[in-house]
């Protein structure tokens, strides 16, 4: 434990079963490897089910905590951060009535403090589906209990963070079995301020279960892909700016290089467009909005004239179409087809971006064995993968060199395409 709080730099340590009654200062400083650490022990029953939580006095400033049956939550001030978050140390009993109050008990604490940061880890003796359990028979209870763990997360609208190693962190002695129990939780607020954070699940040493260490790392890339968004081409006059544009590059190469040199120069082109003319949607329509407030409130006064009433209805247009832009933008955001105007505002929209992007990040490679994170690895196995991935190997010997093609006339493309509706 004291080669992972200093290989990587462990602020607060969630401990589970420790089978002890007591702890001591002596005994927590020996385990932290300093005395700058402050903790809170849960005995539980006769040392059966017992909990520690230690942290880094420097990183952490606590201010109070709540200790229950099957958990211990501490409040307190992240410093580097600047952050008020509370971290629970959770672990759950076998039987599934202990577990449903254990979920109901969180909830209740979490409802009062809305507003904190709130990292949920630990043993929570459930899986989210049948997938998580190998070599465990079916039985009726796990249905219900996949049901009623899901449910207190998306209720609470808590965010699993993104897995690295293991599919598994619990194995009985002899290998046929093995679930998920263990895992990390964070809420909106949380991820908010670490929307890079990860958990990564260590090697299995004297116990059954794996530690998991959460660390949020930021990587450059650095070149990024040409994107476009859908609601450019709501816009008057973009399909005639990206025409022009287009046709002014003098870009000299073969066809491959003249494509990818001008996307390159459109992208930069696009940036300035969309900071100048297109704009910041949600800040337009509410001074649209604004406006048409108050036109409304001097028509409450006084009747409006021609002038004033025109420009209401051109208002009233043009934030329905700042509607729709929007609503394209979020729902290209989260590729998802539900969104309609107004979610996009909702905790659980941001929730579904957020998880969304971290679950496609690269995170890193197997390179034989051993799992990497370095960037130049990371990059070089991509590449030697598409490169395998389309590299032809074999010669058909078809050669276009010096074939002549005859441009089709009208009438013979038609006929054709009518062949080809024909065969579909």
């Amino acid at each position: 434990m004291r080669n992972t709080i200093a290989h990587d730099n462990v602020e607060v340590v969630c401990l589970q079963e420790t089978k002890s009654v007591e702890f001591s200062d002596t005994r927590c400083f020996s385990l932290w490897g300093s005395n700058e650490v402050g903790w809170i022990h849960n005995e539980g029953c006769r040392g059966a089910g017992s909990l520690l939580v230690m942290w880094n006095k420097q990183a952490f400033q606590y201010e109070s905590h709540v200790v229950g049956t099957g958990f211990i939550m501490i409040f307190g001030l992240h410093t580097k951060a600047n952050l008020r978050c509370a971290v629970v140390n959770v672990y759950a009993a076998c039987n599934m009535g202990e577990k449903e109050s254990l979920w109901e008990g969180l909830t209740t604490l979490m409802s009062t403090n809305l507003n904190w940061a709130w990292c949920l880890c630990g043993d929570f003796n459930a899986v989210r589906c049948e997938s998580e359990r190998k070599g465990v028979s079916e039985r009726g209870s796990q249905k219900k209990e996949i049901i009623g763990f899901n449910n207190f997360i998306e209720s609470n609208f808590l965010v699993e963070l993104p897995l690295v190693g293991k599919k598994y962190t619990w194995y009985r002695a002899n290998g046929t079995t093995k679930s998920r129990l263990d895992r990390v939780l964070v809420s909106e607020e949380w991820l908010r301020k670490w929307p890079m954070a990860k958990q990564y699940i260590l090697p299995r040493e004297v116990s059954d279960h794996c530690t998991i260490v959460v660390k949020c790392r930021s990587r450059d890339w650095e070149p990024k892909p040409f994107r476009t968004i859908d609601a450019w081409q709501m816009e008057p006059g973009f399909k005639e700016m990206v025409t022009a544009k287009w046709s002014a590059y003098a870009i000299q190469g073969d066809n491959i290089i003249k494509i990818k040199d001008k996307l390159k120069c459109l992208k930069c082109d696009l940036k300035v467009w969309n900071k100048e003319v297109f704009g910041h949607m949600e800040t337009e329509r509410k001074r649209m909005l604004k406006e048409i407030e108050d036109l409304d409130a001097r028509d409450a006064v006084d009747n409006l004239n021609d002038h004033s009433k025109e420009r209401r209805l051109d208002l009233i247009g043009q934030v329905r179409v700042a509607n729709k832009k929007i609503e394209s933008l979020a729902r290209q955001k989260a590729r998802t087809n539900w969104l309609v105007h107004g979610d996009a505002n909702s905790k659980y929209y941001h929730s579904v971006i957020r998880w969304r992007r971290l679950r496609n990040e690269v995170k890193g490679v197997h390179v034989g064995e051993q799992w990497c994170e370095e960037l130049e690895v990371v990059r070089r196995e991509a590449k030697a993968m598409f490169e395998e991935r389309f590299h032809a190997r074999y010669d058909f010997g078809v050669r276009l060199d010096n074939v002549q093609f005859k441009k089709l006339s009208k009438e013979d493309s038609e006929s054709i395409s009518l062949i080809s509706h024909k065969k579909r």
